[in-house]
């Protein structure tokens, strides 16, 4: 299994927004994001720590629909869109 880095609330907002997910409102100490797609819009909170548990930065990488392997990829800018003609997303 690939071992997740320990990033802050905000790293993790970024990496995210890089695949669509827009920050909605925030509640507290917590980030709310959300993404409109075909089936409707989803949405997943970020807690706006300086360090993200490494257990509830997997659980988010889960629920917005990434694997391990293709959030490290976005983190280190390799990301590669299949959608579009584009060959990286910025």
């Amino acid at each position: 299994m690939i071992k997740l880095p320990v990033l802050s609330g905000p790293d993790v907002i970024r990496i995210l927004k890089k695949v669509g997910w827009t920050p909605a409102r925030q509640k507290d100490s917590h980030i709310i994001l959300v993404k409109h797609t075909p089936e409707g819009k989803r949405g997943v909170v970020v807690p706006n720590h300086r360090e993200v548990d490494v257990g509830t930065l997997s659980e988010i990488i889960r629920q917005v629909g990434l694997t391990r392997k293709g959030f490290l990829d976005l983190m280190r800018k390799k990301y590669w869109d299949t959608t579009t003609t584009k060959e990286a997303v910025p």
